[in-house]
């Protein structure tokens, strides 16, 4: 998000910008990110969140994180909140002492329903039909779901599903392939404007040598409106 100040910048933007971008453009400064993040297992199957996302996980960025649960200890609870205040989290399978947590949640942004939760509710939590059905259920627009601990997004059915992965790459307990034994470590940030949204996936990758960096993608998912 850019932070700039001054009456200097905005008559610049007066002078040089359409009315219509300079709208456009002040949403974006004033536009409040979303962190969608979970499944991280401090310190059972991992230490702590990489440094290089800490790096970008910084306080003041992001208005709201849904953390959809396997925190599994209260420092990293006050981890997150420091980065966000308005912290919404649901129950993991393995929050097994936050017995008051709600097994899922729904929060508006823009014009659109965003729900979410664990997934461990569900039979088999990478289940199309069983998603769109719980979407459903919520009456939402977005569903967020976890459990996986892999990165997911797809569209069905004019509804948009994401699954942020495990911001700190831990292993799940189901059986993985040889070619899935590498986890990668990811989260995702949500951009919503009106009945749209951008979804900013980060992923920190291995090279052949071994070199870690943090990759970007980003997808877009628009509301279909009648009429």
């Amino acid at each position: 998000m850019l932070n700039c100040v001054g009456t200097n910048f905005y008559s610049i933007l007066l002078r040089n910008f359409s009315s219509y971008l300079l709208f456009h453009f002040l949403n974006i400064m004033t536009s409040r990110l979303v962190l969608v993040i979970g499944d991280l297992h401090i310190p059972d199957r991992a230490i702590d969140i990489p440094a290089k996302f800490k790096k970008l996980l910084t306080p003041g960025k992001i208005g709201q994180t849904l953390c959809l649960g396997n925190l599994t200890d209260k420092p990293t609870f006050e981890y997150l909140r420091s980065i966000a205040p308005d912290l919404k989290i649901v129950k993991g399978r393995y929050d097994v002492e936050a017995t008051s947590l709600p097994l899922s949640q729904v929060v508006t942004h823009g014009l659109l329903r965003i729900g979410f939760l664990e997934g461990f509710t569900t039979v088999a939590p990478s289940e199309t039909d069983l998603l769109l059905a719980e979407a459903n259920k919520l009456d939402v627009d977005v569903l967020c779901w976890g459990g996986t601990h892999r990165f997911d997004a797809y569209e069905l059915e004019n509804k948009f599903f994401v699954n942020p992965g495990s911001a700190t790459g831990a292993f799940p307990t189901s059986w993985v392939s040889e070619s899935e034994q590498e986890m990668v470590p990811s989260f995702c940030l949500m951009d919503v404007q009106g009945i749209g949204l951008t979804l900013y996936v980060y992923q920190l990758r291995k090279d052949e040598n071994g070199i870690e960096s943090v990759s970007v993608e980003k997808i877009t998912y628009t509301k279909a409106v009648d009429g």
